[in-house]
């Protein structure tokens, strides 16, 4: 039995927003309230994606009509699972439960080394 790292990834729609950076506030936010007291050890991030032009880092958020799309990180450790699919299942049924009208992708799976793992 090992522990992992998991991290899925999800588009949250925010709508009446006037920015991009409006959008990623509320979308963490509501994210936040949501995942808050059942899933609270779960981290919740901004996506970033490389620019195509000039490679730096730029979020994954876009504001349309007054309609925000947020790509967003949701990562939790996972522990004693049998491997790193088993994780994915855990982490998916954890956070699904608690985001039950978000679709969820897996992002990454890190296997955690060493003792000291504890949270």
């Amino acid at each position: 039995m090992s522990d992992y790292r998991v991290t899925l990834e999800a588009g949250w729609t925010v709508k009446d927003v006037e920015s991009v950076q409006d959008a990623i506030g509320i979308a963490v936010s509501e994210a936040g309230k949501r995942l808050h007291p059942s899933a609270k050890f779960v981290d919740v991030d901004v996506m970033n994606m490389p620019c195509p032009y000039c490679g730096k880092d730029i979020n994954t958020a876009l504001v349309i009509a007054r309609t925000g799309l947020v790509g967003l990180l949701l990562s939790m450790k996972v522990f004693k699972a049998e491997n790193p699919e088993h994780a994915v299942h855990i982490a998916k049924s954890v956070i699904g439960r608690a985001l039950r009208d978000v679709s969820l992708s897996t992002y990454s799976v890190e296997l955690i080394e060493g003792d000291d793992v504890a949270e």
